[in-house]
């Protein structure tokens, strides 16, 4: 990983004197360029912290703007690791992690925003349930509808089939046609899922270091559902805690629609590499790149605004296909 600069603060986790009380959770924030969104981020994390004793450790991936300044001026009370290079997601939730020591660690995303005290809650839920290992809350918009994004299934050839044939888009959030998307439940009630989203998402601190935590191959999407998934090959078994609701702007890490396309394929086709073995792994990448191809192709005819961009984001992950295919290679 590349170099880093430590400021430590005292922070909830503290007490005068030097005596340390160990946090209950510790919030694990990645930044890049999130001036603009990690003020209100912090703030309501900070008004929304009840009971639970909390660790703030934000990581900045060598932001150009002002997010450092930011948080030096604004927020003494939180930890930070500057980064002299960009180190991904992945990485960089690790290199914080690893400077906490608390029970459980809670991944959050700068673009957040805490609501109903879902810190304190999916922490007692997480107390209450303590063989999930793995937690996620529920992500609403401003104006108050689900965001489906807190959650998804795991892939299969069968999720894998269904994009190749265009059925995920004709038939969104249908369970069948579309089962990564887990149907039209509005994560409005307690479930077991395939993975949470790493925007908001619990993990007992035994297990993170038991699975060595994300895997740093990932730069951007597709960490979480790996880290899911290794998760599930112990036993262990994602679940979502309604209560616990935030809102998330998202995608505010990559700079345009086509790069976190890109981004998201790359990481699904290192999934499959990862995990896939034989003839699953050479047909699940088929079936990648036959789905991206024919969203390339039903765009390009067109000459509508919407389609143009449709066209210039499937166009451009269809053009970089050889490369994103073999995933995060050596």
């Amino acid at each position: 990983m590349g170099d880093v600069q430590s400021e430590s603060f005292r922070g909830p986790g503290h007490l005068d004197g030097g005596n340390t009380i160990r946090a209950e959770v510790a919030i694990v924030i990645v930044t890049y360029n999130s001036e603009a969104e990690i003020g209100k981020c912090l703030r309501s994390v900070f008004a929304q912290q009840d009971s639970v004793r909390q660790r703030i450790i934000v990581l900045d991936n060598a932001s150009t703007d002002s997010t450092v300044t930011v948080l030096r001026e604004e927020f003494p009370d939180v930890e930070l690791i500057e980064s002299k290079t960009n180190l991904g997601f992945a990485a960089g939730v690790n290199l914080a992690a690893s400077r906490a020591e608390a029970e459980y660690l809670l991944l959050l995303n700068p673009d957040t925003i805490i609501l109903d005290h879902a810190v304190d809650t999916i922490f007692e839920f997480a107390r209450k349930n303590p063989a999930h290992g793995i937690y996620g809350g529920r992500i609403v918009n401003s104006d108050g509808s689900t965001d489906p994004m807190s959650c998804w299934g795991q892939p299969s050839l069968w999720s894998m089939a269904s994009f190749a044939l265009g059925l995920t888009t004709l038939f969104r959030h249908n369970a069948f046609f579309d089962p990564e998307s887990l149907g039209s439940w509005q994560r409005d009630t307690i479930r077991e899922v395939g993975a949470i989203t790493g925007c908001f998402l619990l993990a007992n601190a035994e297990l993170w270091r038991r699975l060595d935590g994300l895997d740093e191959r990932y730069f951007m999407y597709g960490e979480d559902v790996d880290f899911a998934r290794r998760a599930l090959s112990l036993g262990f078994r994602p679940i979502l805690c309604p209560e616990a609701r935030l809102l998330h702007e998202g995608g505010r890490s990559s700079s345009t629609t086509a790069h976190k396309t890109l981004l998201l394929y790359r990481g699904k086709a290192h999934l499959v590499c990862t995990h896939w073995h034989g003839v699953a792994r050479r047909v699940g990448l088929i079936f990648l790149v036959a789905g991206v191809g024919l969203r390339a192709l039903l765009a390009k005819p067109f000459s509508a605004r919407r389609t143009r961009e449709a066209y210039e984001r499937w166009g451009a992950v269809w053009m970089e296909r050889r490369h994103w295919v073999r995933g995060y290679a050596p």
